[in-house]
């Protein structure tokens, strides 16, 4: 098994014409992600990749999702949490930050998740009835 970095996932799902460096790695991501007998993909290079699309691709949250998921179909690769990023795709497309959603979904068997400043996840949390409930210190 081998694992795989960010720029793999986003050379093998992001399309970048105008990168002329980008060209000449897209074949290379591609032969990496399917002809590699077996892939790891680490939780942190997820979570890396979201930013990457969003940050960088300008992509939209469906664009991500359907991204993920193929990448979790495909019967080659093993996502480390896979379960935590499935759940957290649901949650990105009902309308919480992707990160947010990942903390919350890793932190399923958790009494709480505290946050000092994240009023807005508190507040869509709350609104999505998440339990454990996001809630601010104090």
């Amino acid at each position: 098994m081998i694992a795989v970095d960010t720029n793999i996932l986003a050379r093998f799902y992001c399309d970048d014409p105008e990168d002329t460096e980008a060209q000449r790695q897209r074949p290379i991501a591609r032969r990496v992600m399917v002809e590699s007998p077996s892939l790891f993909v680490p939780l942190t290079v997820i979570l890396e990749f979201e930013w990457v699309m969003r940050g960088f691709y300008n992509a939209e949250p469906a664009s991500f999702c359907q991204a993920l998921e193929h990448l979790l179909g495909m019967p080659h690769v093993t996502v480390e949490r896979w379960q935590s990023v499935k759940d957290a795709l649901g949650l990105h497309l009902r309308g919480l930050d992707f990160a947010d959603a990942l903390h919350w979904a890793s932190s399923s068997g958790c009494e709480r998740l505290v946050t000092f400043d994240d009023r807005g996840f508190a507040r869509r949390a709350r609104r999505l009835e998440l339990t454990p409930e996001v809630e601010l210190a104090r």
